[in-house]
């Protein structure tokens, strides 16, 4: 089973709804980063083709690409690939949000 990650603002302190994550922001933010593109729809391939939704957030990582996808104030990610693991540490710190794991 996959683990799941959240990056969020909930957890600052004063936790008002200014503070969360806004969809402009994370295209501004995301459009400095060379090794990110932003697409509308995720396309997952394998025995079937499911297309989903959204906002994400494609990061290349060598040959893969790993979605962050902005949902409702906060930036998701698996972390199936372990090595998600240090650049979605990087994404929480440059938007100055908390980890949550699930």
């Amino acid at each position: 089973m996959s683990q799941r990650y959240r990056i969020t603002r909930e957890f600052k302190e004063g936790g008002d709804t200014g503070q969360t994550i806004t969809l402009e922001e994370c295209k501004t933010y995301f459009s400095t980063k060379p090794d990110f593109t932003y697409s509308s729809v995720y396309t997952v391939t394998g025995s079937t083709t499911m297309s989903i939704e959204g906002e994400f957030f494609m990061w290349s990582f060598g040959e893969t690409q790993i979605p962050f996808r902005y949902f409702q104030g906060d930036v998701y990610v698996s972390g199936t690939n372990e090595a998600v693991i240090p650049k979605m540490l990087e994404v929480a710190s440059d938007l100055e949000a908390d980890v949550q794991e699930g």
